[in-house]
């Protein structure tokens, strides 16, 4: 899956023992740094970097992926969200490992150890990842504009485009946390948003263990959870940790210990991917509860409809304002790590308006000429779980590479349960594609 030229393996290898030479010198200085002036740094100024990754776990496409789940198939699914869940913790981890002890993201590594063409292919095929994830990020903006304000799908994505832009201008160098605390707070409204539903007309317990069984039930079901799976754990997140881990210190901030970085790491992620699983799951259960065996609930516009039939118009508001936030968060952090993802393989570093303007127009076209927008929505999450291998295949080689980790290199443990992890998703992916390609899906 990583190209290499085979005639400049020589200089790879010269240059990843360098390469380990510095990070063994910059680990000394981090971890005298920690020793004495950082000892008493708080836990809470390492915090941030996985509420922003976590952003791209609650964008529209989970939105569409899991009330199109519920409203069809009830309870059945539950433990496609709880499972993908757990896995995007130690995703998302290693992700953030890497950044720290290397000080690199996870596209500049491969950008270094892939030859030209490789480097090429390898972003071609993240660009088409970025499109289908801002398609989704757009297009949910644009229903909760039009379900709040009534306004045209197509102005609505252009306003969307516009407040994420004006977004990104804080992104990076010394606004950086200032933007990691409009992502954050954003974050807490789309927590708010989408769970009101469920405190009102909480499920049955005993269905919901039910749910924890895995089955299936027909291929269409499986195309579903494959859907569900490419909105739970999302290719640019992982590619993006990496760099927010160091982004977090920019603008000449210094940084606490390796060490005491990577614990922190592991409050940060936890507790980010916990937050953004509650959301999904809950998003699930309030369609199987409330939505199920409704007609058409397969829409963002029909859900929200169903969910003030059902729940009251306040909740479809709250509803409404939680996509809202959802989609300008999303769109905002998938713009960020397509411009990372450019840098690191390409090593061009283009505006970031100019990023915006490559993944977005795809979007306009579909909101102009689709006649149902919530459909490209679930196909666009299909091809996102499609994309995840090329994202956690280099990870898990990476994280497992002594001459790159250190002493921080994966145990075999580890590396035994990533790898058990990455063949669960790339079998999911592959009966995909064949149900597909066969038209049983």
């Amino acid at each position: 899956m990583v190209l290499a030229s085979s005639g400049s393996q020589l200089g790879v290898d010269v240059g990843v023992e360098g390469h380990a030479a510095e990070i063994d010198v910059e680990r000394g200085r981090a971890g005298e740094a920690g020793e004495g002036k950082h000892k008493g740094h708080a836990l809470a100024s390492i915090l941030g970097p996985a509420f922003v990754a976590a952003v791209a776990y609650v964008d529209p496409g989970n939105v569409a992926a899991n009330i199109t789940s519920g409203a069809r198939y009830g309870f059945l699914l539950v433990w496609v969200l709880v499972l993908a869940n757990m896995m995007s913790v130690l995703i998302q981890y290693q992700s953030a490992k890497l950044g720290i002890v290397t000080g690199k993201s996870l596209p500049q590594i491969l950008g270094e150890r892939m030859s030209d063409a490789g480097r090429f292919m390898f972003f071609m095929q993240a660009e088409v990842i970025a499109i289908a994830t801002d398609l989704a990020e757009v297009i949910g903006g644009a229903i909760a504009l039009s379900l709040l304000f009534n306004l045209p799908l197509f102005v609505g994505g252009c306003v969307i485009g516009a407040v994420s832009t004006v977004m990104l201008m804080f992104e990076g160098g010394k606004t950086q946390r200032v933007f990691e605390k409009i992502v954050i707070s954003l974050l807490l409204v789309i927590t708010f948003g989408f769970i009101a539903g469920l405190v009102i007309a909480p499920p049955d317990p005993g269905e919901v263990l039910g749910g924890l069984v895995p089955h299936f039930s027909g291929t269409d079901s499986v195309l579903m959870a494959s859907s569900m799976l490419g909105a739970t754990v999302m290719p640019h997140a992982i590619y993006l940790h990496s760099t927010l881990v160091n982004d977090h210190y920019a603008g000449g901030q210094e940084k606490p210990s390796v060490r005491r970085l990577l614990n922190g790491s592991k409050v940060d992620v936890v507790w980010a991917l916990l937050l953004a699983g509650t959301v999904n799951l809950s998003l699930l259960l309030i369609a199987a509860n409330s939505l199920y065996g409704m007609q058409g609930t397969d829409s963002i516009e029909g859900a929200q409809r169903a969910i003030v039939t059902v729940l009251g118009p306040t909740v479809g508001v709250i509803f409404s304002i939680g996509l809202l936030a959802s989609s300008l968060s999303s769109t905002s952090v998938g713009t960020y790590a397509g411009a990372e993802i450019m840098r690191g393989l390409l090593h061009v570093k283009a505006p970031m308006w100019a990023c915006r303007v490559v993944t977005l127009v795809p979007a306009l076209v579909v909101l102009w000429f689709a006649p149902n927008p919530t459909m490209a929505l679930v196909v666009g999450q299909v091809i996102l779980s499609i994309g995840i291998p090329f994202a956690i295949i280099p990870l898990m080689r990476y994280t497992h590479d002594r001459a790159l980790m250190g002493e921080y290199v994966d145990g075999m443990v580890k590396h035994v349960i990533f790898i058990v992890v990455a063949v669960l998703i790339i079998a999911l992916n592959v009966l995909l594609v064949f149900l597909t390609m066969t038209g049983r899906a």
